[in-house]
């Protein structure tokens, strides 16, 4: 499922790049689409883009913003488990990843090339948790989150700039 406009408890909404539901869990995905190099550690609030201009540019913790995303998706799915969810940041192939620091398991920092690579390992090492049927409820509960109209999208994107003030 891609673009899902979820609530949050303040009343604005968390966009949600690409879910992907399976027996083994709800795998979510934030893209991002840098280049130059890129540094980060899990704990720290900015991570740091090096371009070769040398140019560094700060970015708000991609997984912090997927965190975002997942504590929204519990509460929108009322699904509090930790082990469902897997939480994937996905670099494009422009940038090189040089000094990421993660601790947390479910949590995975990659590029785009290594994706389906990862994640299909990532199914296979895993138990499932639901069962197809739980897993067809779950699709159809965040359907709705799905087919975002232009109202919902605007006001996503005016409490974005909003909060960057």
């Amino acid at each position: 499922m891609t673009n899902l406009y979820i609530p949050k408890e303040d009343g604005a909404t968390t966009e949600i790049d690409l879910i992907m539901l399976s027996q083994t869990g709800i795998y979510v995905f934030e893209s991002k689409n840098y280049s130059g190099w890129i540094f980060g550690d899990e704990k720290s609030k900015n991570w740091m883009q090096t371009l070769q201009n040398e140019q560094k540019n700060r970015f708000f913790n991609p997984i912090w913003q997927n965190k975002g995303h997942i504590n929204a998706l519990k509460s929108a799915t009322e699904l509090d488990n930790d082990n469902l969810y897997k939480s994937y940041i996905i670099f494009s192939g422009r940038c090189t990843l040089k000094k990421i620091n993660i601790t947390s398991p479910n949590v995975k920092v990659i590029k785009r090339n290594a994706l389906i690579k990862t994640v299909k390992e990532d199914i296979e090492s895993s138990f499932n948790l639901m069962t197809i049927e739980e897993v067809e409820r779950l699709y159809l509960k965040l359907q709705k989150y799905a087919y975002a109209d232009e109202t919902v999208k605007k006001a996503h994107v005016d409490n974005v700039q909003i909060r960057k003030l």
